[in-house]
């Protein structure tokens, strides 16, 4: 883990409100996990808490790393204004990955996320596909004007959508999608990041699953396990306790209470 002032590179608007952030620093060249974050600091002295973002793509060898977000509060929003040469205080990269070695290439492993999780999917998917894993991607948007990276996944492997109003894909939420298209299907690895309800939905399907995997999404204050602001009760047990940024935020299905 680094502390760094990550330099601007670039930043892009996707959609009406999705951002894609590249920043540069030491922090890409110590080969971050898919599914790990950063920590950012709002660069106004008004927003004292940092934002975790999931690493959606490292360059190691041009020194950056990049990151996906949706503005959803003053912080984001403030930080949708960053430009090029802009200096961001930021820690990383922090947390648990997806689990990955076991599988070998020939494989398949299903991708699954939707909105604000599409970020650390994206890292998976790359990340497999360079292990020579086949990949199939499950993405779940409100609606179609939601969509964003949809061509960099279709590079990667089959990309099947489900849009609540209709207005791409499949008419519905993952979940639907899941029981429509993946009732009978197998995959040797399983991963999931989005909204609870389809975590919900993933962790109660692929419960039993020796490699299920859903990554959580949490309000952090500190980040790094001191705080114990982002605890989630095990499965089995709610008396024990997890903390979603130190101890995930990837975890098993079945694992902790969603």
């Amino acid at each position: 883990m680094l502390q760094e002032n990550l330099t601007v590179v670039s930043q892009r608007q996707l959609t009406a409100d999705v951002f894609e952030l590249t920043l540069q620093g030491k922090m890409a060249t110590t080969d971050p996990v898919a599914g790990q974050f950063v920590d950012v600091k709002i660069p106004d002295s008004s927003h004292l808490l940092r934002r975790p973002f999931g690493i959606a793509q490292v360059d190691a060898a041009k020194s950056q790393l990049r990151l996906l977000y949706r503005t959803v509060g003053q912080g984001t929003a403030a930080l949708s204004q960053v430009t090029a040469g802009t200096r961001l205080d930021t820690i990383g990269p922090l947390g648990h990955g997806f689990p990955t070695d076991f599988l070998q290439a020939g494989q398949h492993a299903l991708i699954i996320g939707g909105g604000t999780g599409i970020p650390p999917l994206y890292a998976l998917s790359r990340q497999l596909v360079a292990q020579g894993v086949e990949v199939t991607h499950a993405i779940g948007f409100g609606r179609q004007q939601q969509i964003f990276y949809e061509q960099e996944f279709r590079e990667l492997g089959a990309v099947h959508y489900a849009t609540d109003d209709g207005s791409y894909g499949f008419h519905g939420h993952i979940g639907l999608l899941l029981d429509a298209q993946f009732a009978d299907a197998e995959f040797d690895a399983v991963y999931a990041c989005g909204p609870r309800g389809l975590l919900m939905a993933v962790n109660n399907r692929y419960r039993e699953h020796p490699h299920a995997y859903v990554s959580l999404e949490s309000r952090m204050a500190c980040g790094v396990g001191e705080c114990y602001a982002c605890v989630v009760p095990a499965q089995a047990d709610p008396t024990k306790m997890y903390k979603v940024c130190d101890d995930g935020p990837v975890f098993a299905t079945g694992e902790v209470a969603i």
